[in-house]
């Protein structure tokens, strides 16, 4: 068994599932939340180090040497039968992203995987995945994507020199998860992954610097899915490392309910989180929900930008002359997480999920990220910076067929924010519906 020992933070729910004869029924399974040592943040580290926004759903198969992979023989199968977590297929039909949506939308059945993108994401982590191009053709391999090779993805040092990898593998986590959701969304772009020397700002905030340069010239994305709690200079980052003219930067307002920088960064794209709520017996699609674990709300420190001056009325009063974020969502709630397939062990995992396979269900908002970024690139508008981006998306927030607006749900600390009609602290504008307004 490839598992680490340590200590980890688990929370621990059951998922309940009903019991059916019909084949079409989902699998019942009791899962528990559990946090990565690389996501967790400690108070030293505001203003000095980030941490990744992913969480697992650790399901428990009940007997694990008995669990078999796929009998499904369609292209893009899921790597395990009858579980309804979500596929590039699946997500490609929630979000109305491929052209012959299927009702239901069920990940056991839907085969069509979105096909945009074009030119280049460049994606920044920390630390080294030496993994990160076999287990991203091994992900394109199960869906039925198109394999990568040197010409299409690209790993570079940020600091020149091959960074150290993580040992407690979550950083590596982040970075599958990255470039698998982004290929998975934008099969056409090109990736480069930056990986920075650490998870210190010092090394962060150069690499973000030098990914930028990388897709600047040609116009392009810069995906981060990681932060850290706001903090008294974060602004002076603002004009510095997130304003390369050319880049659409794009990160995850974290996964404590409380905004974190650099998503609260007026030029960047806060990618917030939702839930996709399926049927417990067959796995069908019911809706869609707020994660209330998102970060959402206004921040301390940055002032309310432009873009947002049309929403202004869903602020409430004292936070008026604030940013609020997220700006737009995506499934980020580990209980209707995505598969992603890791092949470096992962500190902390308990024993049963697939067993050895490599595939973890994988949520946080380092999930709506990667979702959110390919996006953007496959709309493939190519807007001249996050502002301009966000104004398309902000003036288009009232369209149906451009975003689903999630009108039900509280989010926040305390629970003290309500999804309501129109833009809020839950979800921003809601979720994607296809590529306009994006």
């Amino acid at each position: 068994m490839r598992r680490f020992i340590g200590p980890f933070l688990i929370v621990a729910v059951v998922t309940l599932a009903f019991a059916q004869t019909s084949s079409a029924q989902v699998l019942a399974h009791a899962g528990s939340v559990i946090v990565p040592q690389s996501s967790i943040g400690h108070p030293e580290d505001v203003g000095v180090r980030s941490h990744t926004n992913i969480v697992f759903e650790a399901v428990q198969v009940p007997n694990v040497q008995a669990l078999k992979p796929s009998a499904n023989s369609f292209n893009g199968a899921p790597p395990f039968s009858d579980y309804a977590f979500e596929t590039p297929a699946s997500l490609g039909c929630v979000y109305d992203l491929v052209s012959t949506p299927v009702a239901g939308c069920n990940p056991n059945s839907v085969t069509e995987n979105p096909t945009g993108g074009t030119r280049t994401i460049a994606i920044v982590d920390a630390y080294d995945d030496p993994n990160a191009m076999s287990d991203l053709n091994a992900f394109s391999t199960q869906f039925g994507l198109p394999l990568v090779n040197s010409g299409t993805f690209q790993v570079v040092y940020a600091s020149g020199s091959r960074p150290a990898q993580d040992p407690t593998g979550g950083w590596e986590a982040e970075e599958s998860l990255d470039i698998e959701m982004t290929h998975a969304m934008a099969p056409g772009a090109n990736i480069i992954l930056v990986e920075a020397a650490s998870n210190l700002n010092s090394d962060m905030y150069p690499a973000v610097q030098k990914a930028a340069s990388l897709v600047a010239s040609d116009g392009g994305e810069v995906s981060m899915g990681w932060g850290s709690p706001e903090y008294s200079g974060e602004t002076s980052y603002d004009s510095t490392v997130f304003a390369t003219p050319g880049v659409v930067y794009v990160a995850s307002t974290g996964d404590t309910r409380v905004p974190e920088y650099p998503a609260v960064s007026p030029n960047v794209v806060a990618a917030g989180g939702s839930t996709v709520r399926r049927n417990v017996f067959n796995g069908n699609l019911i809706g869609q929900g707020v994660w209330q674990d998102g970060g959402s709300g206004p921040s301390y420190y940055e002032a309310r930008p432009a873009y947002q001056n049309a929403v202004d009325s869903a602020f409430p009063l004292i936070a008026r002359n604030h940013r609020g974020v997220p700006d737009v969502s995506f499934d980020s709630d580990p209980y209707t997480g995505a598969w992603i397939y890791d092949s470096t062990p992962i500190a902390d995992f308990p024993e049963g999920e697939f067993d050895d396979s490599n595939w973890y269900i994988y949520g946080g908002t380092s999930l709506a990220v990667p979702g959110v970024t390919g996006i953007i690139n496959a709309a493939g508008h190519f807007s001249a910076s996050s502002a301009a981006e966000l104004t398309k998306i902000y003036n288009h927030r009232n369209f149906p067929t451009d975003f689903h607006d999630i009108a039900s749900g509280t989010c926040g600390a305390y629970d003290g924010f309500a999804a309501v009609v129109g833009w809020d602290y839950c979800t921003g504008v809601g979720t994607p519906v296809g590529y306009a307004g994006k």
